[in-house]
């Protein structure tokens, strides 16, 4: 039988290694930049952790591991026949790969919590692994780059992170927009439509609103238990134009009875405000294209459940994807794991989608693909003998170089050198071996030149 991979799950080669090794660099820099420390944790955490924290839907796209060993030991005859697969799993699954690294490392944080000096901040780049179902720019396993703080209440966390995804994109030469929203904002408007209780459900909806569009959203919220009125008094609020500044008046004058709405407001101005004072090359805050733009958008929910503050959103202004980036404040996150009160915000850049939007927009540096600069040809056993200290001083000043380990034909080993893009070549003959020299062929302009070691040494370094 063929082989095959899972659907939904890709293969790479030593290109889109090399590729993906550029934006897992660029992005492991910056947030060393701006003091982020990393960690790892399991691709395995107990179903205890994992459920409950996405809400229904996340819940649904979770992986569960069956139990080792015998796994139906604790099923009876009678659970079997009903086969209600949900009660089913949690008999016979106790463990599942992780749906994101939040909440791994919101676990993290309550275990290690003796260890860490607060605030602490921490980056994190690994697989996770989602039961969707697969399409352009959606897999089920993907990797994500994280950074979060934990420990401080302060706004100045949003703005650097802000700064982060700007800086990121601006190195990978991608235009974004950023889009941000507070929780506490939708909060306020569902409160002064009179459906507080239905704060989950509206976020949910309108988050969907780029992908069904307004007329589904609506169909959404009633089949809720929204009113036609509720629906109503929701439209102009969801669909507002303008500046940010404009955006934030308005909605302030709408929200002026909801303390929690207007406290949502002023955390949005103070970051937006701040953003604008520090950046001022950099993100633009005005609807003004500089480099990267941010914009207020109400419609903005983030559908995970443990946000509580601002809310961040990135996509690329130049090709069609998804999200690229995303995430936010998540003040009750760890009380889940028994540590209340410490808060925490973050984002988390979606290394496979960035990956397409390079290719897309064919950004790759053309030395991203890091390959062999230099080949040495195998003439036979005397010349190997002759070579292999030279090749190991040549490796010992940083230079990536491969002894072709067969004594094939030179057409072979030539074609083998342009096939990985090498660009020189070394050989030693009988007359180089007795001048206690090699000779070394660009493989680009076909020039050749008999060099000592240390000349070869230089040669190759210049390029």
């Amino acid at each position: 039988m063929k082989p095959s991979i899972v659907k939904g799950t890709r293969d790479f080669g030593p290109q889109e290694m090399a590729r993906r090794n550029y934006i897992f660099n660029t992005i492991r820099q910056v947030y060393e930049l701006y003091g982020f420390q990393q960690i790892e944790t399991p691709a395995q955490e107990t179903l205890q952790t994992l459920m409950g924290k996405y809400g229904e839907e996340g819940d649904k796209l979770l992986f569960k591991i069956l139990n080792s060993g015998d796994f139906l030991s604790k099923v009876t005859d009678e659970e079997l026949d009903e086969r209600n697969t949900l009660h089913l799993a949690s008999k016979v699954c106790e463990k599942g790969l992780r749906y994101d690294l939040t909440v791994p490392f919101a676990r993290y944080v309550v275990m290690h919590r003796e260890e860490l000096q607060l605030p602490f901040k921490r980056y994190q780049v690994q697989p996770v692994w989602r039961a969707d179902r697969p399409q352009k720019g959606r897999y089920r396993e993907f990797y994500q780059f994280d950074g979060d703080v934990v420990g401080s209440d302060s706004l100045l966390n949003e703005v650097e992170l802000m700064q982060i995804v700007d800086t990121v994109f601006t190195r990978f030469g991608v235009r974004v927009e950023i889009k941000i929203n507070n929780r506490k904002i939708l909060t306020g408007i569902a409160e002064v439509i009179g459906a507080a209780d239905k704060i989950v459900d509206i976020t949910v909806a309108i988050d969907k609103l780029d992908k069904i569009g307004i007329d589904a959203v609506n169909d959404e919220l009633r089949s809720d238990g929204l009113t036609d009125e509720q629906i109503a008094k929701l439209q102009p609020i969801i669909m507002l134009q303008g500046t940010n500044e404009e955006k934030l008046n308005t909605i302030a004058e709408v929200l002026k009875d909801s303390e929690t709405g207007l406290k949502g407001i002023e955390e949005t101005r103070f970051i937006l405000s701040t953003l604008s004072s520090v950046c001022c090359d950099g993100i633009a805050t005005n609807g003004a294209a500089l480099h990267n733009s941010i914009q207020l958008d109400l419609t903005l929910a983030r559908g995970l459940s443990y946000y509580t503050g601002a809310i961040f959103e990135v996509k690329a202004l130049d090709t069609p994807m998804g999200s690229i980036s995303g995430g936010g404040r998540y003040d009750n996150l760890t009380g889940i794991f028994g540590m209340p009160g410490l808060s925490g915000v973050g984002i988390s850049f979606g290394v496979d989608r960035i990956y397409d939007v390079l290719n897309a927009l064919d950004l790759y540096p053309k030395d991203a693909l890091q390959t062999t600069q230099v080949l040495f040809i195998n003439f036979g056993d005397r010349e190997t003998a002759y070579c292999l200290p030279i090749i190991a001083k040549v490796r010992a000043a940083g230079i990536r170089a491969e002894y072709y380990p067969d004594q094939a034909k030179m057409k072979k080993q030539m074609a083998y050198a342009n096939a990985k893009q090498i660009p020189f070549v070394v050989l030693a003959g009988e007359s180089e071996m007795a001048e206690g020299k090699v000779t070394l062929k660009n493989m680009a302009t076909g020039e050749q030149m008999l060099l000592t070691s240390d000349e070869l040494l230089e040669k190759v370094s210049r390029g």
